[in-house]
């Protein structure tokens, strides 16, 4: 039997331990909170991320990590993208010589502008055949309820990301391969942002037709920067792309888009995060993808404008105004 360990107890971890354990997978799950290893352990349940909801037999959860990694054919990292190199750091010796890595984060590194399989690679010395990520329209309460959902397993080596998928799929999670490592990890990250401006879109009372407009040209937006960095075209169409970025920007599931949707409504950084109770990535990662956009000289004007909202103290009112009066351009510019 395949054995894998998933690093990171929070929403989308445990979620996808649930889907491992279900595909037949044995799964060893590592968090830091004694009292949410215990409620997995004792009455499968995480009730302070997927309240209500039952976790299928075949997880195994410990606050220990180098435990979790013991013996391990899979591992998978869930942890927020900006504190993953700090806490996987010390770890590298217990990690076994042959497992495949996977990175379920979606966010590039501040000032290193690393997307996390790079990170992941650099942290533990890990070669590119051994790396594959996932990403695609995954609200991980959704996945958890066991409603029908599809994903992309990308890595650089073929092999790796069959047996990821194989070692994922079930009646209701269809994994999809893909080698193109760099654009399906791209869209993940950034599609968080998009997600954000949809949210403020929704907060200041606009209705679809904002809402599409902001998507469609958010995608735009990521497919230039991910041509840019050498991604391949049919990725920002398919379900990392255009799937994920749909997802998160209607779902009031989304935490970038409830966060947005605050600060829409007049709510500050600090208290927006609060409200949301739970890590947005978008807040962080539209500065890191503001730093790696200037490297490659490519114009990401929505990302701009959440920076601009976000970290800057601008008037939303005032951003978007800036927005709509950019200089006008055919569609596919």
């Amino acid at each position: 039997m395949t054995k894998a360990a998933v690093l990171g107890a929070g929403a989308w971890g445990t979620t996808f331990a649930a889907v491992l354990a279900d595909a037949g997978t044995e799964v060893s799950l590592w968090g830091r909170d004694a009292a949410v290893v215990s409620g997995i352990n004792v009455d499968r349940r995480h009730e302070r991320a997927l309240q209500g909801l039952e976790l299928p037999p075949g997880i195994e959860a410990t606050t220990v990590m180098d435990d979790a990694l013991a013996g391990a054919d899979i591992v998978a990292v869930a942890l927020p993208s900006q504190h993953v190199r700090a806490i996987l750091a010390g770890h590298e010796t217990a990690l076994p010589e042959s497992a495949i890595v996977t990175s379920l984060m979606k966010g590039i590194e501040l000032g290193t502008h690393e997307r996390m399989s790079e990170v992941l690679a650099d942290v533990w010395s890990l070669p590119n055949e051994r790396l594959t990520v996932v990403s695609g329209p995954n609200l991980a309460r959704e996945i958890a309820a066991k409603q029908p959902t599809a994903t992309v397993v990308a890595g650089y080596d073929a092999d790796a990301a069959i047996l990821l998928s194989e070692a994922t799929a079930s009646s209701y999670f269809r994994p999809y391969t893909n080698t193109d490592v760099v654009g399906v990890e791209l869209c993940g990250a950034y599609k968080n942002i998009i997600a954000v401006a949809v949210g403020v879109a929704a907060g200041l009372g606009f209705g679809h037709n904002t809402t599409a407009t902001v998507i469609t040209r958010g995608l735009a937006e990521i497919t230039r920067l991910g041509l840019a960095l050498g991604a391949t075209p049919e990725t920002f169409s398919g379900l990392a792309g255009m799937g994920d970025l749909i997802a998160t920007c209607a779902s009031p599931l989304s935490r970038n888009h409830t966060l947005g949707a605050h600060i829409g409504r007049g709510a500050s950084l600090d208290n927006a995060i609060a409200l949301t109770g739970g890590t947005a990535e978008g807040v962080k990662t539209s500065l890191s993808v503001r730093e790696l956009a200037a490297t490659v000289n490519v114009d990401i004007p929505i990302c701009d404008a959440v920076v601009a909202m976000l970290h800057e103290g601008k008037p939303k009112e005032s951003v978007l105004q800036a927005l709509l009066a950019r200089p006008r351009k055919a569609e596919g510019v």
